[in-house]
């Protein structure tokens, strides 16, 4: 078996959410080519709202119509980020997209966000093998999440929901609900 193919193998099994072997240079190679790619898109000018489309565009995996994403902008590969039509995406966002990354149609997602599909084991010794594996988050549609809210690995967020500034989202949330807090838990049914 050639190295590609076996970075292949250990790439599907990050994607299934299996344990891979996220220390292959494999792996740093193309955080680093997408690093590069961030980094085109974050310098871009503002003004150049075409430029900045077929940047992000490049970079995703897909991305629907109507999309801004506020300069800067961070995520670790990018084509597995699904951003769907009409979506706002506030300055400072970071998307550890490990795993698929969903995010639906009129979603709002507040400055400072945090979205994280990376896990890593409890045991110390397990970590220092820089094996880990991947739990995929999904945004509902007319989702709005707040400032400096933190979404964890394996987190669905359900349509209509609210997400409080500053929460930690820990666990699914339902459709047309607000929750807040770290954890976040429901404060409000919005039906």
């Amino acid at each position: 078996m050639t190295e590609d193919e076996i970075f292949e193998g250990e790439w599907q099994k990050m994607l299934d959410g299996q344990v891979y072997a996220a220390g292959m240079p494999q792996f740093l190679d193309k955080l680093i080519e997408t690093r590069e790619k961030v980094r085109d898109y974050n310098d871009l000018r503002p003004s150049d709202r075409r430029g900045m489309d077929a940047a992000l565009r490049a970079l995703l995996g897909s991305c629907g119509d109507n999309v801004i994403v506020n300069q800067p902008f961070r995520c670790d590969f990018g084509e597995n980020i699904r951003i769907g039509d009409n979506v706002v995406v506030n300055f400072n966002c970071t998307v550890l997209d490990e795993a698929r990354v969903t995010i639906g149609n009129r979603v709002l997602i507040g400055p400072n966000v945090s979205i994280y599909t990376a896990c890593h084991p409890i045991d110390a010794a397990e970590r220092s093998t820089f094996d880990e594996w991947a739990e995929p988050v999904t945004i509902g549609d007319d989702v709005w999440i707040g400032g400096s809210a933190t979404i964890l690995p394996g987190v669905t967020i359900g349509e209509r929901s609210i997400v409080g500034a500053g929460s930690v989202v820990t666990k699914d949330v339902p459709s047309d609900v607000a929750v807040a807090g770290n954890p976040a838990k429901i404060i409000k049914k919005l039906k």
